[in-house]
């Protein structure tokens, strides 16, 4: 599973495919007509809630406003379609636009659009800064967030309770204060899953809560960094070898599972977005969230996660940008948003929900807060893939290596930065 927050939005199982043809006023094509090709992801969880019925309007409305462009939208499960889009692009079929999990390949590859060649001043500049930044390759605009996340910190009410906890923790000496207190009343005091399903969406949060990241103020990669290894230090001696990460070792511990067993009230703590909203109140879980503590107890910049749209050079530049502008407009971000549980990705759409008073809203605002000044995985980089993939797979079991995190921490920073000196 990667760490996008739609591939933790969306179901799995069987792949999903649909598509909406729309023309304008239901009359005859014209030879000088154009039509755009546009690939989307299924945020929904079957039939009823599919996001072909959001892309199906909102071509329906463009097209009124656009008679002389048509879009044909595909939209396939999260499963599929980040593979869908290669293939495309693999036999020359690329579409004008994709709405998938990751660009910069794409935009090293020369195949996209930039956003200043697309979009109006006002539309990009509509975008929230940490978002627009992640979208840039060598500080040029290549991917344009399409939705976003924050991760927050899940207690169960009960359990504190139980446990006889009366504060949320703020610092991690808080943290592990109250996960000793829950040792005899949760099966999982704090459930740490650094599985191969998210780790290192994970080991993102908590670097940041440290004080560090996987990469330094000038976009280096510093994943071997004297704080996150005091970060991972802390983790081994503090949670896991006192037993208070569950029974579960956190390199077998998915993302998903750890979810589960909140739900079943198993759990006293576990960073979570939005989905475990859902599932825990489904479960009639009373839970409360806060940012997750830091070393120190001090404010940090929370994780934030976001999906991307790009448009790829297939001659209808103009074409694009004016559906782009559309799909950007404040009423449609709020729709999308408001009909997944979503974060929105535009300034305009984080005051629309900052204000609404709908109850839907009121607990997505928590997320909402950590938003502006959230830190958003190096997807920048060509390497980030790769080396993701090799966060997955080993950093969870260096908090059982005798030696201490550093020597894994230290291989994962070498193989990152001489694949970033490759590319």
């Amino acid at each position: 599973m990667t760490t996008r927050l739609s591939r933790a939005l969306a179901a799995a199982g069987t792949a999903l495919c649909l598509t909406a043809t729309l023309a304008g006023c239901g009359g005859l094509a014209s030879d000088n007509d154009v039509t755009l090709k546009v690939v989307a992801a299924d945020y929904g969880d079957g039939d009823a809630n599919s996001s072909i019925g959001y892309w199906n309007d909102l071509a329906a409305a463009f097209t009124a406003d656009h008679p002389g462009i048509k879009v044909e939208v595909s939209v396939y499960s999260w499963e599929e379609v980040d593979a869908k889009v290669a293939e495309m692009v693999e036999k020359g079929e690329a579409p004008d636009v994709a709405q998938i999990g990751a660009y910069a390949d794409y935009a090293a590859d020369g195949k996209l659009y930039t956003a200043d060649e697309l979009l109006s001043v006002a539309t990009q500049a509509d975008f929230l800064g940490p978002l627009a930044d992640a979208g840039k390759v060598k500080r040029v605009q290549y991917g344009m967030p399409f939705v976003s996340s924050t991760r927050l910190l899940f207690y169960n009410k009960k359990l504190f309770k139980k446990a006889g906890i009366a504060d949320e923790p703020r610092s991690w000496d808080d943290l592990e204060a109250d996960a000793k207190k829950l040792k005899g009343t949760a099966k999982t005091p704090f459930a740490l899953p650094l599985g191969r399903e998210e780790a290192q969406a994970e080991t993102m949060q908590w670097l940041l809560a440290g004080g560090g990241g996987y990469t330094d103020s000038d976009e280096a990669y510093a994943i071997d960094s004297a704080e996150n290894v005091k970060t991972f230090d802390w983790l081994r001696e503090h949670l896991y070898e006192p037993g208070l990460t569950g029974p579960v070792a956190p390199w077998k511990l998915n993302r998903q599972d750890a979810f589960d067993a909140f739900a079943r009230g198993e759990v006293g703590m576990v960073n979570g977005h939005p989905k475990l909203m859902k599932e825990a109140a489904d479960k009639g879980v009373d839970f409360g969230m806060v940012p997750l503590p830091t070393a120190d107890g001090r404010d940090k910049p929370a994780m934030g996660v976001a999906d991307w749209v790009m448009a790829f050079k297939n001659g209808h530049r103009k074409e694009t940008g004016q559906f782009l502008d559309f799909v950007y407009d404040a009423k449609n971000v709020t729709r999308f948003t408001n009909t997944y549980g979503l974060l929105p990705v535009t300034t305009s759409g984080y005051r629309a929900m900052s204000a609404s008073t709908a109850p839907a809203q009121a607990r997505l605002k928590t997320f909402l807060a950590a938003l502006p000044n959230a830190r958003l995985y190096p997807v920048g980089k060509k390497s980030w893939a790769g080396v993701s993939e090799n966060i997955k797979t080993t950093v969870g079991k260096s908090l059982a290596d005798a030696k201490g995190p550093a020597k894994t921490l230290e291989a994962i920073a070498s193989a990152a930065r001489q694949a970033d000196q490759t590319r």
